[in-house]
């Protein structure tokens, strides 16, 4: 019998939780910086020292935490389900937490890759980036990080996903970041939802919507033991 899909879609509320702050949690300021001094093309070639310390610094702190129960239950949903995880976070907590099938739309912190060519990505071993670490074409690196004004190029497969997907789970996202907000509105009408946030994000229709107002470390345990008992 095939397996069930469940396409997840989790934001920054799920990697708060474990310890990593976001630029959404103290009005628009990111680690004491305006995001536009730090995430955006304009900043890179305003002030590249400043950028690649701001990303050494998350970096070094992303590799220090530690998966919270949130992560670990969608990874052990794969013992029942073939499950995908969307995520906005540039972290690989969802990897520490046993999760095979992860799709980054914002980018992840742990790689580089080449200003000449974007197809040039490599995995940095440590955590510090520095000015004249090249590609092998010779050009500067950068952090792996969709900034603010860029395209995401992994919206397009994300849709994919979320179109073949029997059940799909929300979490720790106030579902206002454009475009990953917009995947909600590619599930199918009868696909069970369920929104996990401390805060439940407005949804323009309620059909087969489920909410757990709490946060992803105690909603998701509670969304894994209903989805196995129901759904299996």
């Amino acid at each position: 019998m095939k397996r069930k899909k469940i396409a997840v879609l989790t934001g920054a509320g799920i990697s708060a939780e474990s310890g990593l702050k976001t630029f959404r949690d103290s009005d628009g300021l990111w680690e004491g910086h305006d995001v536009t001094q730090v995430a955006t093309p304009e900043a890179w070639v305003r002030d590249r020292a400043l950028v690649l310390e701001f990303y050494n610094q998350r970096r070094k702190q992303a590799q220090e935490v530690q998966p919270n129960p949130g992560h670990v239950a969608l990874a052990e949903l794969e013992d029942h389900f073939e499950v995908v995880i969307i995520t906005q976070n540039i972290d690989a907590l969802h990897e520490k937490a046993g999760s095979t099938n992860v799709l980054h739309l914002h980018g992840e912190i742990s790689k580089v890759r080449s200003t000449l060519d974007p197809e040039l990505v490599y995995e940095l071993e440590g955590w510090e980036l520095k000015e004249g670490d090249k590609c092998g074409k010779g050009s500067q690196l950068r952090p792996h990080i969709v900034w603010f004004g860029e395209a995401v190029p992994m919206m397009e497969p994300a849709m994919q996903e979320v179109l073949s997907a029997d059940i799909f789970i929300v979490a720790g996202t106030s579902l206002v970041v454009y475009p990953a907000a917009g995947l909600i509105d590619f599930i199918r009408p009868e696909v069970p939802k369920f929104i996990v946030d401390p805060q439940i994000p407005s949804v323009a229709a309620k059909e087969n919507f489920h909410f757990f107002e709490e946060a992803a470390s105690t909603g998701l345990p509670k969304v894994k033991k209903q989805l196995i008992d129901n759904y299996l």
